[in-house]
C-alpha cells in the first residue's frame, strides 16, 4: 500500500504494544516487533507458524522463514531515503521485484530519483508482504546472525522465546570459592617453602667420618725454617717509639748483657733533648717493658737500647758475615706492620751491595756494603735479625728497594731487601756500649763525582780547602796520589763513589785493604791500612 507521496507504511502495527506480542517470556524478542508482521495479522506464539506461512527460526535476534513453495528471500542492506523511499542493492523488494542498484530508482516507483539513502534493518520478506516503516530502526552491526545458524530447535534457537536472562553468580558461592582459592594458596605456598628450604636428600649422612687426624709431631729439625723460628723467636724483641703526635715501630734482638741491637732510624726520636719519647720493648712472651737508648750511629744505620727487664729471653748468637755466600739460605724475623713474630725466608742474593739511605752528605745519611736478600722485608723488619740455618745472625735487616713511593704512604717489599753485616754490626754495637759512640772509618781521600770513566777517581785539585789526599793519611801512606783511578778493592771491581765509601765504612779501623788502582795509563797496586775519623759524641737524652 502507498500514500500519495510514495511512501510505504507499517501496517498493522498502530495501537500495539511489546507486550502484545510475547509468548509468555521474561522479554519482547526484536524479531516479534509488530514492524515487521504482515498488516492485518496477528503476531504468532511461540514456534506455530501464522496464516501467512512465516514462522519463527527461533532465537535472538530472530528470523522469519517462508513457508510458501519453499523459497526465502531477503533484502540486504536496505535503505530508505529521507521521505522513506526505498532501495536496495542486489536484493529482492516486499513484492518479489527487482530493486534499484546504487540507489536508482525501478518501474515500480519504490525508488527516489535523489539516490540519498540511510541504512536501515535487513528483514526477510515475501510477495505480498508490506515494505518496511519509514521509522525503522537499525539494532546495529550484528543484529541477525546469517541465514541458517539457528532455526527452530536449532543452535542458539530458543523457538520464539526470549533467552533466559544471565544470572551471577551466587554471593555464598563465591564466599566459598574465595575460601577454597585461599587454602589452594596456602597450601602451595607451605609446600614450595618446604621444597625450597629443606636439606637435599643426600647432604645428610649419618655414617660419614673424615676419620681421626694422624698422629705426628711438632717438633721440626733443628736446621728446618720451623726449627730455627722456633730457637730464635724468643730473643727478637718489636720496639714502639711514642712521642708527641709521631709513632715508630721496628724489631730488634737480645745480645750479651740485655742489650738490644735495633736500628737508628727505628729510635732516633727518643735520643732527641726533652725526654718525652718513649720506647717500649715488646718481647716474644708478649710481656712488655720500658727501654732507653745506649748509642747511635746514624751512619751505620745501628744503634743499642737497655731495656729494664728482659724476663729471661736468650741471646741470640751473631754469626761471621764474611763466610757468607750468595745462594745461602736465610731466614727475616721481625713485626713488620706491627705484626709481632713474623717468620719470612729467601736466600742471599747478592753480596757488598752498596745502599745509600738518607740525604748525601747528611749527618743522618747511611752507607751500607749490605747483604742483599729476597727474604721478604717490610716496614717494621727494620733492626730485626737476619738469619742462617743455624740460628745465627748475619745480618741487621735495615732497608728495602721500592718501585716508587707517594707522599704518605710507603711500599711493601719486592724481593729486594737489605741487610747490615753482622760484623759491622758488631764492631759498632760493642763500641756503642763501651763508649757511646762508634769510630768512622776512612782512608783520607776526596772522590771527584764528575768522572764518568770506570773505577773512582781520586780528586787532582783541592776543593773548598780540603786536600784531594788527606796528608799523611791512609792513602797518603799507601802511596795513592791526586788524579789516581781506584779499580778495585779487596777484588771488588768498583762502579762508583758510593760503592768506594760503603766497602770502607764496612771496615773496622785498622783493616787492611788490597787497592788496585790506575796511574798514567797504568795499573798499580797498594796495601791501605782503615784508618779512624774523630769520633763524634751520641747525643743523650736530657
Amino acid at each position: 500500500m502507498t500514500d500519495d507521496a510514495g511512501t510505504h507504511k507499517a501496517h498493522g502495527a498502530e495501537g500495539r504494544t511489546p507486550s502484545d506480542f510475547t509468548d509468555g517470556g521474561d522479554a519482547t524478542p526484536e524479531f516479534s516487533r509488530p514492524e515487521f508482521l504482515p498488516a492485518g495479522e496477528a503476531p504468532f506464539q511461540g514456534e506455530q507458524p501464522r496464516d501467512d506461512g512465516w514462522s519463527q527460526l527461533g532465537g535472538p535476534p530472530g528470523y522469519a522463514q517462508r513457508s510458501q513453495a519453499g523459497q526465502q528471500g531477503y533484502a540486504e542492506q536496505l535503505r530508505y531515503d529521507d521521505r522513506g523511499s526505498l532501495f536496495g542493492e542486489g536484493g529482492q523488494s516486499a513484492q518479489g521485484d527487482q530493486i534499484g542498484q546504487g540507489g536508482r530508482p525501478v518501474e515500480d516507483g519504490w525508488g527516489d530519483p535523489s539516490g540519498r539513502a540511510r541504512q536501515d534493518t535487513a528483514i526477510f520478506a515475501s510477495p505480498g508482504a508490506p515494505p518496511p516503516p519509514s521509522q525503522a530502526f537499525g539494532m546495529g552491526p550484528g543484529w541477525a546472525p546469517p541465514p541458517g545458524a539457528g532455526g527452530p530447535g536449532g543452535p542458539g534457537g530458543f523457538g520464539g522465546v526470549a533467552p533466559p536472562a544471565r544470572r551471577g553468580p551466587r554471593t555464598g558461592t563465591m564466599v566459598v570459592l574465595a575460601l577454597v582459592i585461599a587454602l589452594l594458596a596456602s597450601t602451595l605456598g607451605s609446600f614450595g617453602t618446604y621444597f625450597l628450604t629443606r636439606p637435599a636428600s643426600s647432604s645428610h649422612d649419618p655414617s660419614f667420618d673424615l676419620g681421626k687426624a694422624p698422629s705426628g709431631s711438632n717438633v721440626r729439625p733443628p736446621e728446618s725454617v720451623a726449627g730455627v723460628a722456633s730457637k730464635v723467636l724468643p730473643s727478637v724483641v718489636s720496639l714502639t717509639v711514642e712521642g708527641g703526635t709521631s709513632a715508630a715501630t721496628g724489631s730488634g734482638f737480645l745480645i750479651k748483657g740485655g742489650y738490644v741491637v735495633t736500628n737508628n732510624h727505628v729510635v732516633a726520636a727518643a735520643a732527641g733533648p726533652g725526654g718525652q719519647t718513649q720506647i717500649q720493648i715488646q718481647f716474644n712472651n708478649r710481656k712488655s717493658t720500658p727501654g732507653r737508648v745506649v748509642g747511635l750511629d746514624p751512619e751505620s744505620d745501628l744503634a743499642v737500647v737497655k731495656p729494664e727487664e728482659t724476663f729471661g729471653a736468650p741471646e741470640i748468637v751473631l754469626g761471621n758475615s764474611d763466610n757468607v755466600v750468595v745462594g745461602d739460605p736465610v731466614i727475616a724475623i721481625g713485626s713488620p706492620l706491627g705484626l709481632t713474630g713474623t717468620v719470612t725466608s729467601g736466600i742471599v742474593s747478592s753480596l757488598n751491595r752498596p745502599v745509600q739511605a738518607g740525604e748525601e752528605n747528611s749527618s743522618d745519611t747511611t752507607w751500607l756494603s749490605a747483604v742483599q736478600t729476597d727474604a721478604a722485608i717490610n716496614p717494621g723488619n727494620s733492626g730485626g735479625p737476619l738469619v742462617n740455618t743455624n740460628g745465627e745472625v748475619i745480618g741487621v735487616n735495615s732497608a728495602i728497594a721500592t718501585l716508587g713511593r707517594s707522599v704518605g704512604s710507603q711500599s711493601g717489599s719486592i724481593g729486594l731487601g737489605f741487610a747490615i753485616p753482622v760484623n759491622h754490626a758488631r764492631r759498632v754495637a760493642q763500641e756503642l756500649i763501651a763508649t757511646g759512640s762508634a769510630k768512622k772509618s776512612r782512608i783520607g781521600v776526596t772522590i771527584d763525582s764528575t768522572f764518568e770513566g770506570s773505577g773512582v777517581k781520586i780528586a787532582a785539585e783541592p776543593r773548598q780547602g780540603i786536600q784531594p789526599i788527606e796528608p799523611n793519611g791512609p792513602a797518603a801512606q799507601a802511596g795513592l796520589k791526586p788524579g789516581d783511578v781506584i779499580l778495585e778493592i779487596d777484588g771488588v771491581v768498583l762502579q762508583d763513589g758510593n760503592e768506594l765509601i760503603a766497602l770502607v765504612r764496612n771496615k773496622a779501623p785498622g783493616e787492611k785493604l788490597t787497592v788496585k788502582y790506575q796511574r798514567g795509563g797504568q795499573e798499580k797496586v797498594a796495601t791501605v791500612t782503615v784508618g779512624a775519623a774523630p769520633a763524634v759524641p751520641t747525643p743523650q737524652p736530657s
